[in-house]
């Protein structure tokens, strides 16, 4: 039993894939993370949507 548990690769994926978007949703984290520091969420927002909509976000 315990060979054919060690053959049993079908839960590898599912984990391989559980590490990368756990990897991604961390990088995605870090990187956000100086936008929101005195801002709320919805603050957050509104400076994006004014970044995209004019030419100086500044």
């Amino acid at each position: 039993m315990f060979k054919m548990f060690r053959r049993d690769e079908s839960g590898v994926r599912i984990v391989e894939y559980a590490l990368v978007i756990a990897v991604i949703s961390i990088l995605l984290i870090v990187a956000l993370r100086p936008l929101v520091t005195d801002f709320g969420i919805s603050d957050l927002v509104d400076r994006v949507r004014i970044c995209l909509g004019s030419v100086d976000c500044g």
